[in-house]
Protein backbone atom coordinates (compact mmCIF):
# COMPACT_ATOMS: atom_id res chain seq x y z
CA UNK A 1 0.00 0.00 0.00
CA UNK A 2 1.47 3.50 -1.02
CA UNK A 3 0.43 6.48 -0.09
CA UNK A 4 -1.16 7.52 -3.38
CA UNK A 5 -3.67 4.45 -2.40
CA UNK A 6 -5.72 5.27 0.84
CA UNK A 7 -8.23 3.49 2.39
CA UNK A 8 -10.70 6.20 4.53
CA UNK A 9 -13.26 4.30 7.29
CA UNK A 10 -16.29 5.80 7.47
CA UNK A 11 -18.68 4.45 10.62
CA UNK A 12 -22.02 4.38 8.35
CA UNK A 13 -23.47 5.11 5.07
CA UNK A 14 -24.66 8.43 5.76
CA UNK A 15 -21.43 9.70 6.94
CA UNK A 16 -19.76 8.25 4.75
CA UNK A 17 -21.55 10.02 1.85
CA UNK A 18 -21.22 13.45 3.68
CA UNK A 19 -17.79 13.08 4.17
CA UNK A 20 -16.92 12.38 0.65
CA UNK A 21 -19.94 15.44 -0.38
CA UNK A 22 -17.46 17.80 1.62
CA UNK A 23 -14.25 16.04 0.08
CA UNK A 24 -15.68 16.78 -3.82
CA UNK A 25 -16.90 19.83 -3.06
CA UNK A 26 -13.40 21.10 -1.43
CA UNK A 27 -11.81 19.56 -4.13
CA UNK A 28 -13.61 20.92 -6.78
CA UNK A 29 -12.86 24.36 -5.51
CA UNK A 30 -9.21 24.05 -5.09
CA UNK A 31 -8.50 22.73 -8.99
CA UNK A 32 -11.14 25.73 -10.28
CA UNK A 33 -8.49 28.09 -8.07
CA UNK A 34 -5.53 26.67 -10.67
CA UNK A 35 -7.50 25.82 -14.11
CA UNK A 36 -9.90 26.47 -16.42
CA UNK A 37 -12.38 23.55 -16.40
CA UNK A 38 -13.32 20.28 -14.28
CA UNK A 39 -14.13 17.06 -15.75
CA UNK A 40 -15.91 14.47 -13.06
CA UNK A 41 -16.98 10.96 -14.49
CA UNK A 42 -20.51 10.12 -12.07
CA UNK A 43 -21.60 6.84 -11.07
CA UNK A 44 -24.67 4.89 -10.42
CA UNK A 45 -25.80 2.76 -7.16
CA UNK A 46 -27.14 3.64 -4.00
CA UNK A 47 -23.64 5.47 -3.00
CA UNK A 48 -22.91 7.18 -6.30
CA UNK A 49 -26.86 8.96 -5.37
CA UNK A 50 -26.42 9.37 -1.74
CA UNK A 51 -23.41 11.50 -2.14
CA UNK A 52 -24.93 13.53 -4.89
CA UNK A 53 -27.81 14.50 -2.81
CA UNK A 54 -25.15 15.20 -0.05
CA UNK A 55 -24.12 17.92 -2.50
CA UNK A 56 -27.01 18.83 -3.14
CA UNK A 57 -27.95 19.61 0.48
CA UNK A 58 -24.37 21.22 1.17
CA UNK A 59 -24.61 25.08 1.31
CA UNK A 60 -21.17 24.96 0.06
CA UNK A 61 -21.94 23.51 -2.77
CA UNK A 62 -23.27 27.47 -3.82
CA UNK A 63 -19.23 28.31 -3.73
CA UNK A 64 -18.80 26.59 -6.80
CA UNK A 65 -19.07 28.25 -10.38
CA UNK A 66 -20.78 24.69 -12.02
CA UNK A 67 -20.62 26.04 -15.32
CA UNK A 68 -17.00 25.54 -15.55
CA UNK A 69 -17.93 21.80 -14.64
CA UNK A 70 -18.24 18.43 -17.10
CA UNK A 71 -20.39 15.67 -15.80
CA UNK A 72 -19.58 12.28 -17.76
CA UNK A 73 -20.43 8.98 -16.35
CA UNK A 74 -18.35 5.34 -16.00
CA UNK A 75 -21.12 3.52 -17.73
CA UNK A 76 -25.05 3.35 -18.21
CA UNK A 77 -27.10 0.56 -19.02
CA UNK A 78 -28.75 0.68 -22.45
CA UNK A 79 -32.12 1.22 -21.94
CA UNK A 80 -34.78 4.14 -23.33
CA UNK A 81 -33.43 8.41 -22.57
CA UNK A 82 -35.40 8.96 -19.21
CA UNK A 83 -35.36 5.05 -17.96
CA UNK A 84 -35.26 5.12 -14.22
CA UNK A 85 -32.29 2.25 -14.82
CA UNK A 86 -29.92 4.39 -16.25
CA UNK A 87 -27.53 6.46 -14.16
CA UNK A 88 -27.76 9.57 -15.73
CA UNK A 89 -31.18 9.93 -14.70
CA UNK A 90 -29.85 9.30 -11.23
CA UNK A 91 -27.30 11.74 -10.76
CA UNK A 92 -29.77 14.42 -11.91
CA UNK A 93 -32.14 13.71 -9.69
CA UNK A 94 -29.83 13.32 -7.06
CA UNK A 95 -28.39 16.62 -8.15
CA UNK A 96 -27.39 18.01 -11.48
CA UNK A 97 -30.97 19.08 -12.02
CA UNK A 98 -30.12 21.71 -9.01
CA UNK A 99 -27.43 23.08 -10.45
CA UNK A 100 -26.99 26.06 -13.09
CA UNK A 101 -25.55 23.59 -15.44
CA UNK A 102 -24.92 24.76 -19.14
CA UNK A 103 -26.62 21.92 -21.03
CA UNK A 104 -22.96 21.45 -22.97
CA UNK A 105 -21.30 20.40 -19.73
CA UNK A 106 -23.30 17.01 -19.25
CA UNK A 107 -22.30 14.48 -21.15
CA UNK A 108 -24.56 10.99 -21.04
CA UNK A 109 -24.13 8.30 -22.71
CA UNK A 110 -26.50 7.39 -26.04
CA UNK A 111 -29.51 5.69 -24.88
CA UNK A 112 -31.41 2.77 -27.09
CA UNK A 113 -33.87 4.72 -28.39
CA UNK A 114 -31.82 7.55 -29.87
CA UNK A 115 -31.42 5.71 -33.11
CA UNK A 116 -28.00 3.94 -32.83
CA UNK A 117 -27.39 0.47 -32.41
CA UNK A 118 -25.10 -0.72 -29.43
CA UNK A 119 -22.18 -0.38 -30.91
CA UNK A 120 -22.82 3.08 -32.58
CA UNK A 121 -23.02 4.28 -29.33
CA UNK A 122 -19.75 3.24 -27.92
CA UNK A 123 -18.58 5.38 -30.93
CA UNK A 124 -20.89 8.46 -30.57
CA UNK A 125 -19.88 8.62 -27.06
CA UNK A 126 -16.05 7.73 -27.68
CA UNK A 127 -15.94 11.02 -30.30
CA UNK A 128 -18.00 13.00 -27.70
CA UNK A 129 -14.87 12.02 -25.36
CA UNK A 130 -12.93 13.08 -27.88
CA UNK A 131 -14.15 16.62 -28.81
CA UNK A 132 -12.44 17.16 -25.46
CA UNK A 133 -9.23 15.34 -25.38
CA UNK A 134 -6.15 16.69 -23.54
CA UNK A 135 -2.57 15.88 -23.86
CA UNK A 136 -2.77 13.69 -26.86
CA UNK A 137 -5.60 11.42 -25.56
CA UNK A 138 -8.65 10.65 -27.48
CA UNK A 139 -10.47 12.04 -24.00
CA UNK A 140 -10.41 14.62 -21.43
CA UNK A 141 -7.92 13.88 -18.57
CA UNK A 142 -10.77 13.35 -15.89
CA UNK A 143 -10.25 15.11 -12.52
CA UNK A 144 -12.15 12.99 -10.06
CA UNK A 145 -13.84 9.73 -11.06
CA UNK A 146 -16.33 8.26 -9.06
CA UNK A 147 -16.69 4.77 -8.93
CA UNK A 148 -18.73 1.66 -7.04
CA UNK A 149 -17.34 -1.33 -6.70
CA UNK A 150 -19.88 -4.79 -6.93
CA UNK A 151 -19.71 -7.55 -4.48
CA UNK A 152 -17.96 -9.34 -7.79
CA UNK A 153 -15.25 -6.42 -7.52
CA UNK A 154 -16.76 -5.29 -10.72
CA UNK A 155 -16.20 -1.21 -11.51
CA UNK A 156 -18.15 0.27 -14.20
CA UNK A 157 -19.32 -2.08 -16.50
CA UNK A 158 -16.24 -3.91 -16.65
CA UNK A 159 -16.81 -7.40 -14.81
CA UNK A 160 -15.23 -10.55 -13.75
CA UNK A 161 -13.81 -13.05 -16.22
CA UNK A 162 -14.94 -10.78 -18.95
CA UNK A 163 -13.11 -9.04 -22.10
CA UNK A 164 -14.13 -5.43 -21.04
CA UNK A 165 -11.20 -5.09 -18.29
CA UNK A 166 -8.73 -6.05 -20.90
CA UNK A 167 -9.46 -3.90 -23.60
CA UNK A 168 -6.83 -1.06 -24.27
CA UNK A 169 -7.47 -0.18 -27.56
CA UNK A 170 -10.96 2.00 -27.31
CA UNK A 171 -12.01 4.86 -24.61
CA UNK A 172 -15.62 2.99 -24.77
CA UNK A 173 -17.24 -0.59 -25.18
CA UNK A 174 -20.53 -2.06 -25.77
CA UNK A 175 -21.17 -4.55 -23.45
CA UNK A 176 -23.37 -7.40 -24.07
CA UNK A 177 -24.89 -10.74 -21.89
CA UNK A 178 -23.83 -8.69 -18.50
CA UNK A 179 -23.79 -10.90 -15.81
CA UNK A 180 -26.10 -7.98 -14.10
CA UNK A 181 -28.93 -6.83 -15.49
CA UNK A 182 -29.58 -5.48 -18.15
CA UNK A 183 -27.69 -7.31 -20.34
CA UNK A 184 -26.39 -4.91 -23.30
CA UNK A 185 -24.52 -1.58 -21.64
CA UNK A 186 -21.75 1.44 -22.44
CA UNK A 187 -18.63 1.49 -20.42
CA UNK A 188 -15.14 3.36 -20.11
CA UNK A 189 -12.71 1.00 -20.44
CA UNK A 190 -9.75 0.89 -17.85
CA UNK A 191 -7.06 2.62 -19.55
CA UNK A 192 -9.38 6.27 -19.99
CA UNK A 193 -10.37 5.27 -15.91
CA UNK A 194 -6.59 4.72 -14.83
CA UNK A 195 -5.62 8.09 -17.34
CA UNK A 196 -7.44 9.91 -14.53
CA UNK A 197 -6.47 12.03 -12.00
CA UNK A 198 -7.96 10.82 -9.12
CA UNK A 199 -9.92 7.62 -8.88
CA UNK A 200 -12.48 7.88 -5.90
CA UNK A 201 -14.31 4.88 -4.99
CA UNK A 202 -17.29 4.71 -2.89
CA UNK A 203 -18.30 1.20 -1.41
CA UNK A 204 -20.66 0.12 1.72
CA UNK A 205 -21.88 -2.76 3.29
CA UNK A 206 -20.76 -6.58 4.29
CA UNK A 207 -21.37 -7.59 0.93
CA UNK A 208 -18.22 -5.34 -0.57
CA UNK A 209 -15.56 -6.53 1.97
CA UNK A 210 -14.25 -9.37 -0.10
CA UNK A 211 -14.16 -7.73 -3.33
CA UNK A 212 -12.20 -5.20 -0.91
CA UNK A 213 -10.22 -7.34 1.08
CA UNK A 214 -9.12 -9.56 -2.74
CA UNK A 215 -8.71 -5.88 -4.51
CA UNK A 216 -6.06 -4.87 -1.73
CA UNK A 217 -3.99 -7.92 -1.33
CA UNK A 218 -3.56 -7.79 -5.00
CA UNK A 219 -5.95 -9.76 -6.98
CA UNK A 220 -5.94 -10.43 -10.66
CA UNK A 221 -7.85 -7.82 -12.61
CA UNK A 222 -9.19 -10.06 -14.38
CA UNK A 223 -11.06 -12.09 -11.33
CA UNK A 224 -11.56 -9.04 -9.51
CA UNK A 225 -11.84 -6.25 -11.94
CA UNK A 226 -11.03 -3.44 -9.02
CA UNK A 227 -7.73 -4.72 -8.59
CA UNK A 228 -6.47 -3.19 -11.89
CA UNK A 229 -7.72 0.42 -11.05
CA UNK A 230 -5.55 3.07 -10.20
CA UNK A 231 -5.56 7.32 -10.43
CA UNK A 232 -2.67 8.91 -11.92
CA UNK A 233 -2.24 10.86 -8.93
CA UNK A 234 -4.61 9.09 -5.98
CA UNK A 235 -6.84 6.06 -5.67
CA UNK A 236 -9.45 6.74 -2.43
CA UNK A 237 -11.58 3.68 -0.55
CA UNK A 238 -13.99 5.79 0.84
CA UNK A 239 -15.86 3.00 2.57
CA UNK A 240 -17.82 2.04 6.05
CA UNK A 241 -16.80 -0.29 8.67
CA UNK A 242 -18.80 -3.01 7.17
CA UNK A 243 -17.05 -2.77 4.15
CA UNK A 244 -14.10 -2.17 5.62
CA UNK A 245 -13.92 -5.99 7.51
CA UNK A 246 -11.18 -7.23 5.78
CA UNK A 247 -9.43 -5.05 4.70
CA UNK A 248 -5.62 -4.73 6.83
CA UNK A 249 -5.58 -2.70 9.89
CA UNK A 250 -2.63 -1.54 8.64
CA UNK A 251 -4.18 -0.15 5.41
CA UNK A 252 -6.50 1.90 7.11
CA UNK A 253 -6.48 5.74 7.69
CA UNK A 254 -10.13 6.35 9.82
CA UNK A 255 -11.72 9.46 8.23
CA UNK A 256 -13.65 10.45 12.02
Amino acid sequence: MTNERRVLVHPDKDTLAGAVAARFITKVLDLLDVQEVVHVVLTGGSMGGAVLEAVRESPARQSIDWSRVHFWWGDERWVPEGDADRNDRQSREALLDALDLPAGNVHPFPASDQGLTLDEAADAYAAELARFGAEGLPHPVFDIVFLGVGPDGHIASLFPHRSGIQVVDRPVIAVRESPKPPPERLSLTRPVINGSQRVWLVLAGADKASALGLALAGASRDEVPVAGIKGRRRTVFFVDRDAAAEVPEALIARDY
